[in-house]
């Protein structure tokens, strides 16, 4: 007779699995809850210490770590060295073994103490999944539920696991206790950059493809913090592409920026409109005028509660995804008429702290850029008005998240000119104020994301109507900008803050 080792935290679907079993021949050992829920189900098992003539102990803690059960889970089949040693120690085979672990992934974050935290690190799981794992020429190894379905399937049909399966669930294993330990360390070293990076990310599903037709991708979700990208509501329209997710994160971002009503654009993960309002209509549509061409086709992210009037306001024009933190009834029922746009509501903050960059054999690991300037160091003979610093100000929050070199040009809390992932400032000037100059607007202010190397962005500046900038400085040509503003008689503040997006 076979045995099946069951030791599992999430009990999902656990009965029939066990019936099935024992319907095929095999015997079932468990543990502790699981012993006693298959036991209350009228299931025929035998408890643990049967099995090692060893009570658990220590709260539970030990339970499974004894020989009579690794022996029999690792004791080579083909081996008979080790079938003779197994035997002198009246040990018998263990051929299957149906493991989900504490689940310390779900307990992050939810406010736990430390000591609390602790007892939901298991030791004892991994344990028998890895020695299972390693010896999966003889042994089946069940790590996630969604596998039950598959091992009915094979017995059902061939009266036993195939060895590919097997190799597959095994590596299954490995990949699940590598992602469970990195979040443990996670927690105890609350560490960005320790010495190891793990990760421990879980794949949500796989997408069509990546950023074109011939790349394969998929979404995974970190298990170990929360953030606006986990865990949202699509409410409405077609499953999201690789494309959606970038620019929609890039949109939530910049909406998370203020605490005023803001709105923003994002196309090709570079915002073509931003704007605050005094509602969320005037927030969309003053983000629309920024740049009605590009926003075709793009995404739109609103820092509140989207309403009828703003839905009515966005559904004439052709958007991949609208996303806010929550959305009226009345909004939600003109929405509907738009059934492939993708309406997606946020319910986690944003919490990313660091970010990846991949580069070939290697990773770059940098902090989340958070970084506003809250202190200001005015270099000019002018100083900028009140109605001029907030709208440098707004400026320079926007900046921050165009490609460098970026600039951008704004009015009354908006955005009439972005220019960015030019290769030189001035170039990124010109287009800013070029599309700011189609609007006629007045009392321009210009942000940029770096320091002027020339005093060129100012003469261009003054040419076109800015009236106050805002720049990081630091150049050591620092001099000749700030000449060439008291020159033309524009205000400039520096921040101290470079924010290069590469």
């Amino acid at each position: 007779m076979k045995r099946a080792l069951i030791s599992v935290s999430d009990k999902t679907n656990l009965i029939d699995f066990s019936l099935f079993l024992i319907s095929n021949g095999y015997e079932i050992i468990s543990t502790g809850g699981t012993y006693k829920h298959l036991a209350a189900n009228g299931i025929n098992v035998i408890e643990i210490d049967e099995i090692t003539h060893f009570p658990e102990m220590l709260d539970g803690r030990v339970k499974t770590l004894h020989p009579a059960i690794h022996g029999g889970i690792l004791a080579l089949r083909n081996n008979d060295e080790h079938l003779k040693t197994i035997a002198e120690h009246q040990i018998q085979t263990i051929d299957m073994v149906v493991v989900n672990l504490y689940p310390f992934f779900e307990k992050m974050n939810t406010g736990l103490s430390e000591p609390e935290m602790i007892e939901f690190i298991d030791i004892g799981g991994p344990s028998m999944l890895r020695s299972a794992a390693k010896n999966f020429q003889s042994v089946t190894v069940i790590s996630q539920i969604e596998d039950y379905e598959r091992i009915i399937k094979e017995i059902s049909e061939n009266g036993d696991t195939s060895l590919a399966t097997r190799k597959i669930l095994a590596g299954k294993v490995f990949n699940l206790t590598s992602a469970y330990d990195a979040a443990i360390s996670t927690y105890l070293l609350q560490n960005d950059y320790p010495h190891y990076l793990h990760v421990s990310y879980e794949k949500v599903e796989n997408l069509r493809y990546g950023e074109n037709p011939h790349q394969k991708a998929a979404f995974y979700i970190d298990k170990t913090k929360k953030g606006a990208m986990k865990d949202f509501e699509q409410l409405q329209g077609k499953e999201l592409s690789f494309n959606n997710f970038r620019d929609m994160d890039m949109a939530y971002k910049v909406v998370n920026e203020f605490s005023e009503i803001a709105c923003c654009a994002v196309k090709h993960s570079t915002p073509c409109g931003v704007a605050l309002g005094n509602s969320v209509a005037e927030a969309y549509q003053k983000t629309f005028d920024c740049d009605p061409v590009s926003i075709f086709g793009g995404i739109v992210a609103f820092n509140r509660e989207m309403d009828e009037k703003t839905a009515e306001l966005l559904t004439p024009v052709f958007l991949e995804i609208v996303i806010a933190p929550s959305f009226t009834e009345e909004a939600l029922e003109v929405l509907s008429s738009k059934k492939n746009l993708r309406v997606i509501k946020v319910k986690n903050p944003l919490t990313d702290t660091v970010e990846f960059i991949k580069v070939d054999g290697g990773l770059l690991v940098q902090d989340t850029d958070k970084a506003n300037a809250s202190e200001f160091e005015q270099v000019t003979e002018l100083a900028p008005t009140k109605e001029q610093l907030e709208d440098l100000i707004f400026a320079q929050k926007i900046v921050k998240h165009a490609k460098s070199n970026a600039i951008v040009v704004a009015a009354d809390k908006q955005a009439v000119g972005i220019g960015a992932g030019q290769t030189n400032r001035i170039w990124a000037a010109q287009q800013a104020i070029e599309r700011a100059r189609e609007k006629k607007t007045e009392n321009l202010v210009l942000a940029s994301d770096a320091f002027f190397p020339f005093r060129d962005v100012v003469d261009v500046s003054a040419e076109n109507g800015i009236k106050a900038i805002i720049q990081p400085g630091g150049s050591i040509r620092d001099k000749e900008s700030i000449e060439a503003c008291n020159e033309h008689g524009i205000p400039m503040i520096f921040t101290g803050i470079r924010h290069f997006k590469h």
